[in-house]
């Protein structure tokens, strides 16, 4: 039987910014459409929030079962380790799944948008066969695809749509580095894992585009979104904020470029959350003050 700190390193705690930015960044988007709904962020962060929590328990009872974390190098994996049953992990992440939904629909029924249903539902497809099913995607190198359009698109849009009850072109523009920011901890996770996965058969990117050219991919990662947030100083002069943020950017991608592998690499993952995180920040209030 697991214990509550296993179950809560199983719930892969670190990963957690790739669901609170894109919902408070799709809130700045929000405030300066001057429609922020307040309850409706907080809901929108809770259903990112177990969304997050539930892919990462269907990615530990996928990955267990298929036995490609046997050999894994980094932070606790419940079924792998053998610490929870699989059905245990299993019944955890369809949990999550479930409050989500359930958080969702009360927004669908807020906004009248019964579109949103398919959104939903199309998240949750995409949380469970990353790993799961006969044919995962993840295991196709279409990860960082997935995390892009729904921790980046999908999330900032979404929150911003449940609130101000359109889209708007600046939603979708500030999710771009958002999702982006959301690749790179896929990427560096990949790359960590990149000599236990190959042999399992578990193609991710980083197998496919090899070494060398997954931390050039890394390195874009961290880059481009200052890029992009800089692109809209035209019309949020505050977005500039994001700069302050830069110097965070220096050690990860001095760590992943010197050819760093394995559990130097961990060190690295938490550095690229904290980035993600004051980044977030930053371009939120950025994107708020006018």
């Amino acid at each position: 039987m697991a214990t509550p700190a296993q179950w809560l390193a199983g719930a892969r705690p670190r990963t957690l910014p790739a669901a609170v930015v894109p919902v408070a960044v799709g809130t700045g988007a929000a405030v300066a459409e001057d429609g922020a709904v307040w309850w409706r962020a907080l809901l929108a962060l809770f259903v990112a929030l177990a969304l997050q929590v539930g892919v990462n328990y269907a990615n530990d009872y996928s990955d267990g079962v298929k036995g490609t974390d046997k050999d894994r190098v980094g932070p606790l994996r419940l079924v792998g380790s053998g610490v929870a049953a699989p059905k245990q992990v299993l019944t955890a992440a369809l949990g999550c799944f479930l409050a989500a939904a359930v958080a969702g629909l009360v927004l669908v029924v807020a906004t009248q948008a019964w579109w949103l249903l398919l959104v939903g539902l199309a998240s949750i497809l995409a949380a469970w066969f990353y790993t799961g099913g006969s044919r995962p995607y993840g295991y196709r190198a279409l990860g960082e695809i997935s995390v892009f359009v729904f921790f980046g698109i999908v999330a900032v849009a979404g929150t911003t749509y449940v609130q101000v009850e359109r889209l708007t072109w600046l939603s979708l523009a500030a999710a771009v580095p958002v999702g982006l920011l959301a690749c790179a901890l896929l990427v560096v996770n990949n790359l960590r894992d990149i000599v236990t996965d190959g042999p399992s058969g578990k193609r991710t990117l980083a197998v496919v585009l090899g070494d060398s050219r997954t931390r050039l991919a890394y390195s874009a990662t961290l880059v481009l979104p200052f890029v992009f947030a800089l692109a809209l100083v035209p019309v949020r002069p505050f977005a500039a904020l994001t700069v302050l943020a830069l110097p965070l950017v220096v050690t990860p991608i001095k760590t992943v470029r010197s050819g760093a592998t394995g559990p130097a690499l961990i060190a690295t993952l938490q550095q690229t959350g904290r980035l993600q995180l004051v980044f977030g920040a930053l371009f939120t209030l950025g994107l708020a003050l006018f």
